[in-house]
């Protein structure tokens, strides 16, 4: 008993050493470093895209909470005037 199962451990050891090794040769090939080169470009533009959109809706929380306009907008006036309002106000 001990025999066999000493001989089914080193078999399966040497079965997942071999898939091991093929896994890693394959990913040495060239179209196994152009594939993980392009994993790594579409992961970096993916985390470029979440940091943008996470940028853009802190921005947009930050001029909220401080009452800063866009930029090219003009700010809309919130207290009452005091000025003269027309030509007819001024007389």
């Amino acid at each position: 008993m001990p025999r066999t199962l000493w001989f089914v451990a080193g078999a399966g050891a040497g079965v997942y050493a071999v898939a091991r090794a093929r896994r890693l040769a394959e990913s040495l090939t060239a179209d196994g470093l152009r594939d993980r080169i392009g994993a790594v470009a579409l992961g970096a533009r993916i985390m470029a895209d979440e940091v943008r959109a996470g940028a853009a809706e802190r921005e947009v929380e930050l001029r909220e909470r401080y009452g800063v306009a866009e930029p090219g907008h003009r700010a809309l006036e919130s207290g009452p005037r005091t000025g003269p309002t027309s030509r007819e106000d001024q007389d």
